[in-house]
């Protein structure tokens, strides 16, 4: 199928800047992952994942992951998974 159509859209840069950096390290540019993302509505008949509203201790654990607070980082998924079996 050829590409002809073009979208714009603005997001905010930090989202941006987070969203190009996990693209990077699977190999995927912006453009192929926002044509994913459209192809899959398209297949599940609307957004294929579920949306709701986070509950109170969801919440209170995003806007302190946003804000930096109570986070944990590690090097690599190996290193991830090490972690989490011991």
């Amino acid at each position: 199928m050829s590409k002809s159509a073009t979208i714009h859209t603005r997001i905010d840069e930090k989202t941006k800047t987070k969203a190009q950096r996990i693209l990077k390290i699977l190999n995927i540019p912006m453009s192929e992952a926002i044509s994913m993302f459209l192809r899959q509505i398209v297949l599940h008949k609307g957004i294929p994942f579920e949306i709701k509203i986070p509950n109170d201790v969801t919440l209170t654990t995003i806007e302190k992951l946003e804000a930096g607070e109570d986070t944990h980082e590690v090097s690599t998924v190996d290193e991830l998974f090490q972690e989490l079996d011991s």
